[in-house]
């Protein structure tokens, strides 16, 4: 008997799920990332084919929280109607073909009591009132950590409306070029920002081949390495750190006092050590390798851990984050290094400090970011219509696996924040970039 598969049902396509939902919303928040259209276009094509209507959510949340009820949203201005014609090549396109914004309805809501409080819960009862105006019967939230933390607020808000409410079932897609997501191994994106970052270093490792010079490079990636990590191995730069790097003799703590002469403590970098690892990997390449040239990749995360001394005059948000973009690492890193190096050899090298990463959320999509997203977005599907589930973030595992991850597993449910995933500095990962970089024996 022949073993091989029957045609007939290999390449047929899914059996038809009966839907519920007569319209769907697509939603994306927070900064781009590469593949953000294969995302959507493959959510919106999987609800159109089964004669669910899609509608794509203009800038966010921007528009939906502060919506007065006075009429329904507004076409082409707050959203727009997604058919087969929009879609046609799309999953490989740049940008996101329905905007996104950074604003949060669940900002003022950091415990489920909040949620009973009018005036906190306010812009997330505009967010439902905005997606009933125009029939919308379910919601997929695309995005990062605040995103999904949006999203989880959402399902908590609608459980506490009246039984005779209509609930929208809320279904979460995880994006961040950073790839410090639960609950997922890799995040759509990642993988081309990656690429683009390491050809930057390539061409920058070429530049200073050319001119016996450094560049110290600052990547985003705030609170963990992934990126810093990826960029450097595929870049073959010298050395990558991050805050998981950050322990040891390279952390101390520094007594900070409020403005109402509290004494507080507070893990901080020892920027003098952190500078001299540098060094060590500068004289290592130019004494045993015969490189006096090189890339340094640090994250951008590493702000975080530096003393006061060098935060003066830099804002802080309402989470006493410090404004990472006012901070540049790569400059401040250079000087600091050039010093230290001429200190220890007593010659002169040029090093020069760069900062990385707006140019790499909207590259042409990497093929198995494109791959990733629309997974991801089929998934959202699935997990809609196939699976009639309610508060799940899509993932992905093995071979393109589907999974199915409940809000609870991703958000606490006491204080309402996800939880960071940072490189294990013992995981293979790490040790990876450790075996390709410059050796240096401490």
């Amino acid at each position: 008997m022949s073993s091989e598969p029957n045609p007939a049902s290999t390449l047929s396509p899914p059996p038809f799920a009966e839907s519920r939902f007569r319209r769907v919303a697509i939603l994306f928040a927070g900064g781009p990332a590469p593949a953000a259209n294969a995302v959507i276009s493959t959510a919106a094509v999987s609800f159109l084919r089964n004669n669910v209507e899609v509608v794509g959510i203009l800038h966010g949340y921007s528009n939906l929280m502060h919506y007065d009820g006075s009429q329904p949203l507004v076409e082409d201005t707050d959203y727009i109607r997604i058919d087969h014609a929009r879609l046609k090549r799309t999953r490989n396109s740049r940008g996101i073909m329905i905007g996104t914004a950074r604003a949060n309805p669940g900002k003022q809501v950091s415990h489920p009591s909040h949620l009973r409080d009018p005036e906190r819960s306010q812009p997330l009862a505009n967010v439902y009132r905005a997606l009933r105006s125009i029939g919308v019967e379910a919601l997929i939230s695309i995005g990062g950590d605040d995103t999904l933390k949006t999203a989880n607020k959402f399902k908590l808000y609608q459980q506490m409306l009246p039984p005779d409410e209509v609930r929208l079932p809320v279904v979460h897609l995880p994006k961040t070029i950073d790839n410090d997501y639960m609950g997922i191994d890799f995040t759509f994106g990642y993988f081309t920002a990656v690429e683009t970052l390491a050809a930057e270093i390539r061409n920058l490792l070429a530049d200073a081949e050319s001119s016996r010079s450094y560049f110290l490079t600052e990547t985003m990636g705030r609170s963990a390495g992934w990126l810093a990590y990826g960029a450097a191995i595929a870049g073959e730069a010298s050395l990558a750190i991050s805050v998981e790097d950050i322990s040891g003799k390279y952390l101390e703590n520094e007594e900070v006092v409020d403005e109402k002469g509290n004494k507080t403590s507070r893990a901080v970098m020892r920027v003098e050590e952190v500078v001299k690892r540098i060094v060590a990997t500068m004289r290592v390449r130019e004494d045993q390798e015969k490189k006096a040239y090189g890339v340094i990749v640090l994250a951008e995360g590493l702000a975080e851990f530096l003393p006061n001394k060098y935060l003066k005059g830099i804002p802080r948000d309402e989470h006493g984050h410090i404004s990472i973009a006012q901070v540049n690492l790569g400059r401040m890193f250079a000087k600091l290094v050039a010093d230290e190096y001429h200190r220890q050899t007593g010659k002169e090298r040029r090093i020069t400090g760069l900062q990385l990463g707006y140019e790499s959320r909207c590259a042409p999509p990497h093929a198995f970011d494109v791959m990733l997203g629309s997974q991801l977005g089929v998934g959202a599907y699935r997990a809609l219509v196939e699976q009639g589930l309610d508060g799940v973030m899509v993932s992905i595992s093995g071979q393109l696996d589907l999974n199915y991850v409940p809000f609870e597993k991703l958000v606490d449910q006491e204080t309402l924040v996800t939880i960071v995933r940072y490189i294990k500095p013992d995981s293979d990962f790490h040790q990876l970039a450790r075996f390709l970089e410059t050796y240096v024996n401490e």
